[in-house]
């Protein structure tokens, strides 16, 4: 296997990175290895993030491709990080019988000289040069073997990055999704809501709810058909937009939207035994049709599998089949909210589109009670 190194301060890991790790894997290489530096000769006073912040934010950026690696020597050594160390020492433990590649970029070249031991890293590593500056100062010839990657520029760095999201600028999509979430949920580099002025709260039941949704709108993304897939995220964003104009968490609304229809492909017997063995009691209606009891699958998911304990979200997604009732004294305006959403979003193109105008609506009791009459004339 060929393997070539990319290190850094990854403070934040951004899009940069990933795409020049990429021009290796062109090349010819089978995996790039990410390397954070504890803490970089070059760079003593850079701020942000800890180690562990960084480190959590590279592998939230890689999961799932095995084209990329991660190695911590230059974490668990702690201290300055040397390159002609990392080099020795993978060398050593991934029992190399090649050279491995060495990733820099165009504006590391003219300083290359300085580095630790040099000539040494030259010689252990094909240096590989990716292109980062769109016109150096001066061409300085680079003394060692090594190719050039002729490469398009991404004016991107962390510095910027950081700079940006200081200033509450856009960056957003600058960054790997996983990254970002870390960023935001970790409040790291001075982050703030942006959407603070449209009374969009912090969520209050989640400290990482921003991974707490990715990850479970991946499970229902891999566990539904693409059209119920779509109709599930169609849900959670007008749950989010009903949340705020009404005023409720709408992290709330955007989570049991996600997930309502999670449970939707289990048959009905094992949503009978799943009910049954769990105590739950059974309305008439789902026991003749137990198809209906997949809101209660989906809830009771929620609460055992992933650790999902406010009852306004599992009541919402309980209750979303056939609607808050009487019985369902537990379920209030988020519950009405999902059932809303469920039942009118906009992939449900055959549904009166003046439904969906919320703002002619008195309030959210009149919306629901419409919506529902609506369901009940049309079924």
């Amino acid at each position: 296997m060929k393997l070539a190194i990319l290190g850094g301060s990854f403070n934040p890991v951004h899009l940069g990175h990933l795409f020049v790790a990429g021009l290796a894997l062109q090349d010819g290489y089978d995996r790039v290895i990410l390397v954070p530096a504890f803490k970089s000769p070059f760079k003593t006073k850079a701020e942000g993030a800890s180690a562990s912040e960084r480190l959590a934010m590279l592998s939230a950026s890689i999961e799932g491709d095995p084209k990329f690696g991660i190695d911590n020597c230059e974490l668990r050594r702690a201290g300055v990080s040397y390159t002609i160390d990392t080099i020795d020492d993978i060398i050593k433990r991934y029992r190399l019988k090649e050279k491995p590649g060495l990733i820099l970029g165009d504006d590391l070249a003219d300083t290359f000289h300085l580095w630790h031991e040099a000539p040494s890293i030259a010689e252990k590593t094909d240096i590989i040069i990716a292109r980062r500056l769109k016109k150096p100062d001066k061409e300085v010839p680079f003394p060692y073997s090594h190719r050039k990657l002729e490469n398009n520029i991404m004016d991107i760095s962390s510095e910027l990055i950081r700079k940006k999201i200081s200033q509450g600028e856009n960056w957003q999509y600058l960054v790997p999704q996983g990254a970002r979430n870390i960023i935001e949920n970790q409040y790291l580099y001075g982050y703030k809501p942006q959407d603070q002025e449209k009374n969009i709260s912090e969520p209050k039941y989640k400290e990482n709810i921003q991974e707490t949704i990715a990850l479970l709108e991946k499970t229902a993304r891999l566990s539904l058909s693409p059209t119920r897939f779509l109709h599930s995220r169609q849900t959670a964003l007008m749950a989010f937009d009903l949340c705020l104009h009404f005023g409720l968490d709408p992290w709330d609304g955007y989570l049991a939207g996600i997930t309502h229809d999670l449970c939707k492909t289990m048959n009905d017997d094992e949503l009978l035994l799943l009910a049954e063995s769990n105590g739950y009691e059974i309305m008439p209606m789902e026991k003749d049709t137990p198809s209906l009891l997949h809101g209660l699958a989906a809830s009771h998911k929620l609460k055992t599998q992933y650790n999902i304990k406010d009852e306004s979200i599992l009541e919402a997604v309980r209750h979303h089949v056939i609607g808050p009732n009487e019985a369902a004294t537990k379920a209030g305006p988020l519950a009405k909210i999902i059932y809303i959403a469920d039942k009118i979003e906009v992939s449900r193109h055959w549904v009166d589109s003046e439904l969906r105008e919320k703002e002619a609506f008195s309030d959210l009791d009149e919306m629901y009670n419409a919506v529902l009459n609506y369901q009940y004339e049309n079924s």
